[in-house]
């Protein structure tokens, strides 16, 4: 979107990237054998989490290792747990290479299992918690896995897909919901045609397994599972080699964590942002990760002190919930000087660290799956950061729902300030692994991009090249609509939108009108509960904020939005049901061609708005 009002390019002046240099340069031989682990070719050379964990473990046994509802783990004693499990797992017969599906909440037995797993050189598939019935079933299906670690608190949705699960005597392993490390005695029941997981390892020796040494960067770590919010899941390969690149690229590279830091993460360690970046960050440094069953703002900052907590690992939605709770004297009554993540909206950003006392913000871009990441390494604001692996951001025609070829037949890169399409460069040291489904790995792919016979990731995202390696998260592709002609950014909308003070959650999607060319603006908003929706004030702020091409055409007032398990909006549904009444049965507000402010849709202006009686 190229208004003023709406456009935040930011774009990176060398004035600005050289005043940054100074504070880089401290910790610059700690950045280097990051940057070495991160980008060396180590196919011959034992690598990976488990390796990552017994180094920790070597240099700073009796340091915090995790911290979950007042129960501390040291280095030492969590390692010892982890060999257990792969003691038992081994005993089981598991083989290199074998999948192992995981069905576990946010607890310390997840994270045991995943690295145990790692250390018997099997990989671990991290089903998404929140899935249910179908959609459960085809994740499982996908992987085929030998066998599944389920935990209480999700046995009754795994008995629901329970034909689809592997069979055999310990094939379907059962953890109680409790502390199985320190369970002391406790009596629990095994469903009947369930092994008893947690009574298996207790009875195992705790030396480090010689398989740990066996794990090579090439080979699967664990398989993430997309959100599945425009489609049913697909598993993504992360490797050994990938988890390195988080563990030394931004653990040692960039966040620089010592034994005395502690890392506060709320988000599921079914995806990679908790387990691969917050985890391998912590593991770099020994220091403590404090782990949450599930997010609570209102719990948020009160953990954060009780725990000591010096770092927390956020999504953007995370922090928008934080700034909606009630402002505090004890907002700054922390020892949190960093924060790291993605998604941190622009309007936000300096919001968050002015209000909470943030020092820096360690803002990253990446995918499970991808082959291109960035990183705030310099601490910049509003900003994505700095990448050092080849990439391009190339001119896209949102119409044509494809990026743009020149008459030589290969793509063509925007200038600085611009938005286009990131791709990142496949070579040998960036590679893309892909999915399970080799079709569904090839249609990710663009080829002959610059020169005949070359390959690139497509990431889907827009992106503003903002200069020197830098650039900022624009849009996916699949939320950016065209309307008047003009290309819309449904994250620039919603950044808008957020300021609105009566305004609590807001999701911006393109819907179509019959009769007309694009796709019309529709904002889905949330309202302060204690407060009636104020079309007239809503109209007032959209017209004199944004361009009249991104001023919604219509706004819903929903009583909540749906979410995944990593804060991101189910837009589907949104999308589909627009504002058909006879699907949605909460209130739409329209604002008619030629008309003032908005106003309540009925089904006559519906009925004359789909027979063409309104120019939009």
């Amino acid at each position: 979107m190229s208004d003023s009002k709406i456009s935040n390019t930011n774009t990176i002046s060398l004035f600005k990237f050289v005043s940054k240099l100074p504070s880089f340069l401290p910790g610059m031989p700690k950045r280097i054998q990051g940057m070495y682990l991160a980008n060396r070719n180590a196919r011959n050379q034992a690598v990976g989490l488990g390796v990552c964990l017994e180094l920790a473990c070597k240099r700073n046994p009796t340091s915090i290792a995790l911290i979950y509802e007042g129960q501390e783990y040291t280095y030492a004693r969590f390692n010892s747990w982890v060999n257990r499990i792969a003691h038992s797992l081994a005993a089981m017969g598991t083989k290199k290479g074998e999948v192992i599906a995981i069905f576990v909440e946010n607890r310390p037995e997840l994270l045991a299992c995943i690295a145990a797993i790692a250390k018997v050189g099997a990989v671990s598939a991290l089903l998404n918690t929140s899935q249910r019935g179908r959609v459960l079933r085809h994740s499982i299906d996908l992987v085929s896995p030998t066998r599944v670690i389920v935990g209480e608190e999700l046995y009754d949705a795994c008995e629901d897909v329970s034909e689809c699960l592997p069979s055999g005597w310990n094939s379907r392993l059962y953890l109680p919901d409790m502390d199985t490390l320190s369970k002391n005695n406790v009596i629990y029941t095994v469903p009947e045609g369930w092994f008893d997981f947690a009574a298996d390892v207790a009875s195992q020796h705790n030396e480090n397994p010689l398989s740990t040494k066996k794990s090579r960067s090439g080979e699967a770590f664990c398989y993430f599972y997309t959100s599945g919010t425009t489609g049913m899941p697909k598993a993504a390969i992360l490797t050994h080699g990938r988890y390195m690149k988080a563990y030394g690229g931004v653990g040692l590279a960039c966040l620089q964590f010592t034994k005395n830091d502690r890392a506060y993460v709320t988000l599921p360690f079914y995806h990679g942002t908790a387990l691969v970046v917050a985890w391998g960050s912590v593991i770099s440094g020994s220091a403590g990760l404090v782990i949450a069953r599930q997010f609570s703002a209102s719990k948020f900052w009160p953990e954060v002190q009780r725990t000591k907590a010096t770092a927390i690992c956020y999504v953007g939605e995370l922090c928008r919930y934080l700034l909606a709770q009630p402002a505090s004297s004890e907002d700054k009554n922390h020892q949190v000087n960093t924060i790291f993540g993605n998604g941190l909206r622009p309007n936000l950003w300096l919001e968050f660290k002015n209000r909470f006392g943030i020092e820096r913000v360690m803002e990253f871009y990446g995918s499970s799956e991808g082959n291109v990441g960035f990183l705030n390494v310099f601490n910049h604001d509003c900003t994505v950061g700095f990448t050092t692996v080849p990439y391009a951001i190339v001119k896209y025609d949102l119409e044509q729902s494809k990026a743009v070829r020149g008459r030589n037949g290969f793509l063509r890169k925007v200038k600085k300030g611009d938005s286009g399409l990131l791709l990142g460069k496949i070579t040998a040291n960036t590679p893309f692994d892909g999915y399970t489904d080799p079709e569904k790995t090839e249609q990710t792919i663009l080829r002959n991009v610059f020169n005949m016979g070359d390959a690139w990731f497509n990431t889907g995202d827009l992106m503003r090249d903002q200069g020197f390696n830098h650039a900022q998260f624009v849009d996916r592709l699949g939320d950016t609509y065209r309307w008047k002609g003009e290309n819309v950014s449904t994250t620039e909308v919603e950044n808008c939108l957020n300021t609105i003070s009566q305004v609590l959650d807001v999701v911006v999607y393109g819907v179509e009108i019959p009769n007309t060319n694009g796709r019309a603006g529709m904002a889905s908003v949330t309202i302060n509960s204690d407060d009636a929706f104020d079309a007239g004030a809503f109209h007032r702020y959209v017209v004199e904020s944004l361009p009249a091409f991104a001023v919604p055409v219509f706004v819903r007032v929903s009583q909540e939005m749906e979410k995944t398990g990593t804060f991101k909006y189910k837009k589907t549904d949104l999308k589909k049901n627009g504002f058909d009444l006879s699907l949605v049965k909460e209130p739409v507000w329209v604002k008619l061609p030629g008309g003032g402010s908005y106003q309540l849709m009925d089904a006559e202006i519906e009925s004359a708005i789909r027979a063409g009686d309104f120019r939009f």
